[in-house]
């Protein structure tokens, strides 16, 4: 690939985004950029400074759950109805863009296996459907002050009055699931889901700079987070703002803060089959498309021609058959992304731009079309 300064830093140097720190991995050789500011403030952007990850805490999610898979905590074709009474009766629309009051019963009970690969049915859509608006109002999906989103036990009640947007297992929606499987995971283990994550990959990774608020000694090093206000970026949140003390409710989908080098770890795990952390197969599961052709034109430009692993994204265009491991992983809706590539190669791109800021989404297909 070309230099990994040359590809970043024109989208810095324009104002595209205020700064970033950039790594690409190749077994032991790892190149780091960091261009520009941290904060409004225009203290500079460094190696160990702390991004939202948003969506890139995904893969995180589903490996916490393949974790519990492993040790026989948790069986991915088991109904959750045992652990997630909410959700043991679902109703379905009985069309895809019906009204939410006309519905039928669920023809399958949801797994586990349905939530990693994102066809349990509920999340956002690329059809008109009144769930979304519901999921975002009652559970603050894509909420950017995590505080205003409830606790689990809250959060799961509400859920269970929403209808599916299809049956179990014959779809594909975005989001929703991994909330619900963070939800799972910690009443599998009777602890809290930050504590789970913590205990699972977290600590025996020494991602030290990750989780889901950011400590007090560690605010200095925190990212001003922007969005687009008529073209012009202006904060949304600051260090200080809503990851700065502990939430009710630690988010499987997004709720994550990270630094480059904690997201290398990570993806070292994977490329390393598991190591301590998961078995191989459970790596090769996470790293697999596991979706069909009509799943993949139901996601739409969600998935934008790549399949789903759990977690992420599977980059299979070059590779065939369809099903096989390819480039795994994800982008993340504060200007994040994070993937690894079974020939040896994690790449992290880690910005504070939401996504639909002008530039920013070239900027991070720039990243992932460089890359291998």
């Amino acid at each position: 690939m070309a230099g990994l300064e040359a590809i970043l830093r024109p989208f810095v140097d324009s104002g595209d985004v205020p700064g970033l720190v950039g790594l690409v991995a190749r077994g032991e050789r790892v190149e780091v950029v960091t261009l520009g500011t941290r904060d409004d403030d225009g203290a500079p952007m460094a190696r160990d400074s702390i991004f939202r990850a948003a969506s890139i805490t995904k893969p995180l999610t589903a490996a916490v759950v393949m974790s519990l898979v492993d040790d026989g905590t948790l069986d991915l074709d088991a109904p959750v109805a045992d652990l997630l009474p909410e959700l043991a009766a679902p109703r379905v629309l009985r069309t895809r863009e019906g009204p939410l009051d006309d519905t039928v019963a669920a023809e399958r009970p949801i797994t586990a296996r349905h939530l990693l690969g994102g066809t349990a049915g509920h999340g956002f859509a690329t059809w008109e459907s009144p769930v979304p608006a519901v999921l975002m109002e009652r559970l603050g999906q894509a909420e950017s002050d995590v505080h205003l989103v409830p606790g689990p036990d809250e959060w799961m009640r509400r859920l269970g009055e929403i209808p599916l947007m299809h049956q179990p297992g014959d779809g594909w929606t975005y989001n929703a699931s991994y909330d619900v499987l963070g939800v799972l995971a910690g009443r599998a283990t009777g602890k809290g889901f930050a504590e789970v994550m913590a205990e699972r990959i977290l600590d025996p990774l020494g991602m030290a700079d990750t989780g889901f608020h950011v400590p007090a000694d560690s605010l200095g090093r925190f990212t001003t987070l922007y969005a687009a206000d008529d073209g012009v970026l202006a904060p949304i949140d600051r260090p200080s703002g809503a990851h700065a003390r502990p939430c009710a409710f630690a988010s499987g989908s997004g709720g994550l803060v990270t630094t480059a080098d904690d997201w290398l770890a990570f993806g070292r795990m994977l490329l390393a089959g598991g190591g301590e952390v998961l078995r191989a197969e459970s790596v090769r599961q996470m790293m697999t498309d596991h979706t069909t052709a009509q799943d993949r034109e139901m996601a739409g430009f969600f998935l934008d021609g790549q399949g789903w692993g759990y977690g992420g994204g599977v980059d299979t265009s070059l590779i065939e058959p369809w099903n096989v491991v390819g480039r795994y992983g994800w982008v993340g809706g504060t200007g994040t992304s994070a993937y690894v590539h079974p020939d040896g190669v994690v790449a992290v791109l880690l910005t504070q731009v939401v996504l639909g800021s002008p530039g920013i989404e070239d900027l991070l297909k720039a990243f992932w079309t460089a890359s291998p």
